[in-house]
């Protein structure tokens, strides 16, 4: 499988290379924040197994293993309703992240319920940084299924 668009030649496009560039800025923005790193993957990946982003699974089932991610955590997040190696806090992040991300499934968007328990865990800026991530790994997500970016060749550390 080849991809319908080369993503490395869209960075040097005029238009949709800077598009590209401030979305990738922004996922290294977010990589600061106060929110925990594993945290950031398990949504990133939620997201990405909901959207059938291979790409970005790929990406970041790769990056999690590398920054200490166990083997049962990364297989066990498409069922994590039902896995008992999720926090609270996770949970109520990965919550937020399906809901974020199915909002076609929902008239009305996230629930307030959804949205209270994660306040329980996550101060504003955790809050804002877990919004934020669950958007632009959407972005991701469908820049990816649309060119039909193929996966499977990522390297850890490959995008900076």
């Amino acid at each position: 499988m080849s991809a319908r668009l080369n993503v490395m030649e869209i960075l040097g496009s005029p238009v949709a290379g800077k598009a590209v560039k401030h979305l990738i800025a922004a996922g290294k923005e977010l990589a600061g924040s106060t929110l925990p790193a594993a945290t950031q993957e398990l949504v990133k990946i939620r997201a990405s197994q909901i959207n059938g982003c291979g790409g970005c699974l790929d990406m970041h089932t790769k990056e999690a293993a590398a920054a200490g991610e166990t083997s049962v955590r990364l297989n066990l997040v498409a069922a994590w309703r039902e896995a008992t190696v999720f926090t609270d806090a996770e949970r109520a992040a990965l919550e937020l992240a399906e809901q974020g991300t199915r909002l076609a499934d929902a008239a009305g968007g996230v629930p307030d319920e959804v949205w209270a328990n994660a306040a329980k865990y996550y101060d504003a800026e955790q809050l804002a940084a877990l919004v934020a991530q669950i958007a632009v790994i959407n972005a991701f997500n469908r820049l990816n299924v649309i060119v039909q970016q193929p996966a499977g060749d990522y390297q850890v550390g490959q995008l900076g």
